[in-house]
């Protein structure tokens, strides 16, 4: 459905995206992740057409995706783009915000319609509520469903859940994604919380620098980073020598383990040095000096400053890893 080739964008003279390549499929959801200033932002608006690449095409369903310079009013007809800024109308009530594209010449199917968007949101009770006296997070969920409201064909996500308390974040998070693969509409989310990605996401796009370094299998990329800066996306992440956790292998080779992948065992006699503990609810990430570098580990308990514990990789992960 969609298709992006050899896209480059750059502001004034700052190259911002270099040589794009890739296509999506009609209903996959696909998480765009980098670090901040990669170039993300910048790509979605592309995509919908409210910028004008310097060289390349886009195109959606067959059809050419042009931006502002041969449209009038920038945006594609068939998408919508939830951006940072939330785009609401202040003094209007909620209910108006997300109904304001919908025909008025059927009011029961509009009415229904904003009840249903506004339960996927979960924002019912400030269905009369104006917009000026919502928090941030009930601003983005607003305009959430708004971006709904016509059922577009795809869905373009900016940090969407960024402003949104943590206890609702996963219902929320929840919703949306059942929603969109219930009606088969293909979205693409620019984040950099991994919990947005892991569960939701078919497909996986890095950028770096303005570069795709991989588009794949999200589970894959996650098991199978191919580079630290890749790791280090899902959250921290460690790099060390195969040699120092398998006797007899003098191999400098190195391999990234993720915190949960390091494990406290007694008998090992792969010392090292706790630094700190960190509660994170059912477990504690554990800081600890290992040959003089930092590491990172999970365990179940508080591990007290200065204790020796000893660690270990599994065999398997070590092969599974190793390049």
């Amino acid at each position: 459905m969609l298709t992006v080739q050899n896209i480059s964008f750059a502001y004034n003279t700052t190259p911002v995206l270099k040589n794009i390549n890739f296509t999506i499929e009609k209903g996959q959801h696909i998480a765009l992740i980098g670090a901040s200033g990669c170039g993300k932002s910048t790509l979605l608006k592309i995509i919908y057409g409210l910028l004008d690449v310097d060289q390349g095409e886009l195109f959606w369903d067959h059809q050419k995706i042009l931006g502002p310079a041969y449209n009038l009013v920038p945006g594609e007809e068939n998408m919508k783009y939830l951006s940072q800024g939330f785009e609401l109308q202040p003094y209007r009530t909620v209910s108006e915000n997300i109904g304001q594209y919908l025909s008025n010449f059927e009011p029961v199917l509009k009415l229904g319609r904003i009840r249903e968007l506004l339960e996927i949101v979960e924002m019912t009770q400030f269905a009369n509520t104006k917009v000026e006296y919502l928090s941030g997070g009930q601003k983005q969920r607003v305009a959430l469903a708004k971006v709904l409201a016509k059922r577009p064909e795809l869905l373009l996500l900016d940090e969407p859940f960024g402003n949104i308390d943590n206890f609702r974040r996963s219902s929320l998070r929840r919703n949306l994604f059942n929603y969109l693969k219930r009606n088969k509409i293909t979205s693409i989310t620019a984040t950099h919380d991994k919990t947005d990605i892991l569960s939701f996401a078919d497909e996986t796009i890095v950028i770096h620098q303005g570069e795709i370094l991989i588009k794949g299998d999200t589970y894959e990329i996650y098991q199978n980073p191919a580079s630290y800066y890749i790791a280090s996306l899902f959250g921290e992440v460690n790099e060390v020598r195969i040699k120092d956790f398998l006797p007899n292998n003098e191999s400098e080779d190195t391999i990234l383990v993720y915190p949960h992948e390091l494990k406290v065992h007694a008998s090992s006699q792969i010392k090292v040095k706790v630094k700190k503990s960190y509660f994170k609810g059912n477990h504690y990430l554990i800081e600890a000096v290992f040959n003089k570098k930092i590491v990172f580990l999970e365990h179940d308990s508080y591990l007290s400053e200065n204790k020796e514990i000893g660690i270990q990789v599994s065999e398997e992960l070590i092969f599974s890893r190793k390049k």
